[in-house]
């Protein structure tokens, strides 16, 4: 058992018994532990606040007796869970005290050990208790990297409503409907109601409904069998299936096919799919997110959304405030934007001077939240000091769309077409402009604009994306 720690792994040996506590301490020691002692719940509980005021260390683990004067072995579990970051604690009982232990541990005690000891028994169970904790705390730090990228920053009122509001729907299975401008952060909200709750480490799948086109919307959602049409050359798994155990976020649920629509709906009510090519009912556990920037309400009274699928889907209303509404969260998102370009570039974070955050201040952002965060990538990219000035942002605002302060007009950024130097460079200002008018014609309604100019929607996404006009 002689195994090497590294460096020594600190642990609170707590007994009454002076001869325990002794051959405790020798044999920990032997094997390479720092051993603390204390004779009961008390002085442990004094040794823990001196330890972690003068090295801010906590013990690995917490080996006490279970009967001691003072304060015995379950008072001291109890005061030790009320501590930061606190120890796992392992039980010592007699043989009578047993049902005490197996109660102690439905109470937080990491495992327990029965008198008489036997040395084999009791490092085993040490090193087990503590590799176990390190693990778990090893986990809670790579769960916190997972989630720092999906993290909501902002302080405003709204953006603190809205973190207690996923707190609270989280746990649920309910179905969500997000709502909200282009760039607002839907999937940002989808991921949190996700990471959140108990399907947390089962998977998360995202459906893009406006970018798949119609006559494969059904495959792509509920899979095919082999030759099932043409192009089926192999069976394909659906995103329902997919994302069994956890959860699917349909994104522009708004733009979803009316037919496909139907075919979700019963999914949803039964709880299974087929897939296209098989009549044969495969059963799925998901939760379903979904989100669009359509007037949703609008699209049922038109008859272009069904109403019970609406209803279906509308259990859990969020409703995204656009960032032009809640002013106090632009300079924080930016900071943390910068932090984020900086670490992926491996260098210190650019400080933003006070004209560019009077700049940042200023505009409007008709594309939200994700208009900030390309902003501020692209202008690290140009600038050439440790700090961000208004120069550097003037310099993206100029290629980009336009983003004018409140109550300014908007000038067109895109450059003149005729002073293009090329025919490629021409052809793409001008068709840039187009889909620009387009869109802006039609309220930022993918779906209507692609109708409009008789294109199918991923299509247009493709031209978007390009042009750098999905907001």
């Amino acid at each position: 058992m002689s195994q090497e720690k590294s460096p020594k792994t600190p642990i609170l040996v707590v007994d009454d018994d002076g001869d325990i506590r002794l051959a405790l301490e020798m044999l920990l020691q032997y094997e390479g532990y720092e051993v603390w002692t204390a004779r009961d719940g008390v002085q442990a509980l004094a040794r823990l606040d001196s330890e972690f005021e003068a090295t801010g260390r906590r013990p690995a683990l917490v080996l006490t007796d279970l009967k001691m004067p003072e304060l015995d072995g379950l008072g001291l579990l109890a005061r030790v869970k009320e501590l930061e970051s606190p120890p796992p604690v392992i039980l010592i009982s007699g043989h009578a005290d047993v049902a005490v232990a197996v109660e102690a541990m439905q109470l937080g005690a990491a495992n327990f050990l029965e008198k008489p000891l036997v040395d084999n028994r009791v490092l085993v169970t040490i090193e087990s208790t503590v590799l176990a904790e390190r693990l778990t705390r090893e986990n809670r730090g790579l769960r916190r990297q997972l989630e720092h990228p999906w993290e909501i920053i902002g302080e405003s009122v709204a953006t603190q409503l809205l973190r207690e509001q996923i707190q609270q729907a989280a746990s649920s299975d309910a179905s969500v409907l997000i709502t909200g401008e282009n760039g607002s952060g839907k999937e940002v909200v989808a991921r949190n109601l996700h990471l959140r709750g108990p399907r947390s480490t089962e998977p998360f799948v995202t459906v893009n409904c406006a970018a798949i086109p119609d006559e494969l919307i059904e495959s792509e959602l509920f899979g095919h069998e082999k030759g099932s049409f043409t192009g089926a050359h192999n069976r394909r798994i659906g995103h329902f299936e997919a994302a069994h155990g956890g959860t699917l976020f349909l994104d522009e649920i708004g733009d979803m096919p009316l037919g496909a629509q139907a075919k979700v709906l019963r999914a949803l009510e039964t709880h299974e799919i087929s897939r296209v090519g098989d009549h044969r009912c495969i059963p799925v556990n998901i939760r379903v997110i979904a989100a669009t920037n359509v007037d949703i309400q609008a699209a049922v009274e038109d008859k272009s959304f069904r109403l019970d699928l609406f209803y279906r889907l509308n259990v859990i209303p969020q409703r995204l405030i656009p960032l032009r509404e809640r002013r106090e969260d632009i300079l924080p998102l930016a900071e943390h934007f910068l932090e984020l370009a900086a670490a992926r570039a491996g260098r210190r974070a650019r400080q933003l001077t006070p004209e560019a955050q009077e700049r940042l201040l200023s505009l409007e952002y008709p594309g939200n939240v994700r208009q900030l965060k390309n902003l501020l990538e692209g202008a690290c990219v140009f600038a050439e000091e440790s700090v961000l000035d208004v120069q550097d942002l003037d310099r993206i605002l100029g290629m980009g769309p336009a983003m004018s302060a409140p109550g300014t007009e908007a000038s067109c950024r895109d450059g003149d077409p005729f002073d293009a130097e090329s025919f490629e460079e021409f052809k793409d200002r001008s068709e840039a402009a187009f889909f620009r008018r387009k869109l802006e014609a039609n309220g930022g309604n993918i779906k209507r604009t692609a109708e409009q100019l008789g294109m199918q929607r991923s299509h247009l996404y493709k031209k978007l994306d390009r042009y750098g006009l999905r907001n």
